[in-house]
């Protein structure tokens, strides 16, 4: 009853072929959209910024980019956090050796450095698919990792590959604040989101999905396995690496290779799987799932023991939310393999013919 299409007729080719085709997804979004540039910083603190806001915004856009390399074109990797160091020591290089160089292209240019990065450990996936991709994406990690640590020209001579940045400003205006810094984040990731969200839509988006599903179909049928298999390395990295670089610049300010771990990689694999593997907004739900949760659990856990009357220290405090963490990831899959994005669609499924039954 409230998501039914009747009586929206589409006239032409261009209406048929919108992003979102039904006025009710598209009121959605733009509320969605509202509330996230409007709403909440009416409402946010400082500490609600700096600790949930931006780091998910930025999150948000790595796994977004994550989800168009396994997601849309079923190329496994581990080698994500690799990605996000590449764009963020490229950025940095290029801020402090082209003195008064913009934020904004030196993030453009920290992308195209992951891009490059990203290609070149995406020619193995012309070779091997599955698990031995998968390995041969974690070389790039422990890549980057040894790159940085030990190469200082890269960390501009910096012993411990420790680095920093500061007064930052976008078209003249700092970006010092937490409000300032979010916005900005939360700018860059609806144009990225809008972008990629064209992409998977168009030719290049349904040959990743022809590789996906069976390549060697997709390469009978007259799509190039290497053009589709590197352009999403390529699109994907570059995404991933602007998020690196946010990341680095907006809100650490100072980093060290350590904070690209194999980890990192992990989560953004993670978000993904339980988002739901190739849709947009389930990168979106995955970020939220992965970031929001841990700190849930940490307001949580506390009073429910004490509540039983037990004292726990702080290490097993965090060992405790490690372990609910991962039952609740495990008992996810189990339960919902097809991630969140899939529970959404199916909520949207069910509107279409409420109040009646299946």
């Amino acid at each position: 009853m409230f998501y039914r299409e009747n009586g929206q007729f589409k006239t032409s080719y261009r209406a048929d072929q919108q992003i979102f085709p039904v006025a009710q997804d598209r009121i959605a979004v733009l509320v969605l959209v509202a509330a996230a540039f409007i709403l909440v910083p009416l409402f946010a603190s400082d500490y609600l910024y700096r600790a949930i806001l931006i780091p998910l915004v930025i999150m948000s856009m790595a796994a977004l980019g994550v989800n168009i390399l396994v997601g849309y074109c079923g190329q496994i990797s581990l080698g994500s956090g690799a990605f996000m160091a590449v764009g963020a020591y490229g950025a940095f290089n290029f801020f402090v050796r082209f003195p008064g160089l913009p934020l904004i292209p030196a993030l453009i240019l920290g992308g195209l450095c992951a891009t490059f990065f990203g290609i070149l450990f995406g020619l193995p996936s012309l070779r091997v698919k599955g698990l031995y991709l998968a390995v041969a994406t974690l070389a790039a990690q422990f890549f980057s990792d040894w790159m940085f640590l030990r190469i200082k020209w890269f960390t501009n001579n910096s012993d411990s590959g420790s680095v920093s940045v500061s007064h930052l400003q976008v078209l003249g205006m700092p970006l010092e604040s937490a409000f300032s810094k979010y916005m900005f984040c939360l700018a860059l990731l609806a144009v990225i989101a809008l972008l990629a969200k064209n992409l998977v839509r168009g030719a290049i988006g349904r040959e990743w999905m022809a590789i996906r599903d069976m390549d060697v179909a997709a390469a009978v049928i007259g799509i190039r396995p290497m053009y589709a298999k590197l352009s999403a390395f390529a699109v994907s990295s570059f995404i991933i690496g602007v998020a690196g670089a946010l990341w680095a610049f907006v809100h650490l300010s100072a980093w060290e290779p350590a904070a690209f771990s194999v980890e990192v990689s992990l989560r953004l694999l993670f978000m993904v799987i339980i988002g739901g593997l190739g849709s947009i907004m389930g990168s979106f739900f995955g970020a939220a799932f992965i970031v929001l949760l841990p700190i849930l659990l940490n307001q949580v856990l506390p009073p429910l023991f004490s509540l039983f009357g037990l004292d726990i220290s702080t290490a097993g405090l965090s060992h405790t939310e490690l372990m609910i963490f991962g039952a609740l990831i495990v008992w996810f899959l189990i339960v919902e393999p097809h991630g969140l994005a899939k529970l959404w669609s199916t909520g949207k499924q069910k509107m279409r013919v409420w109040p009646f039954p299946h």
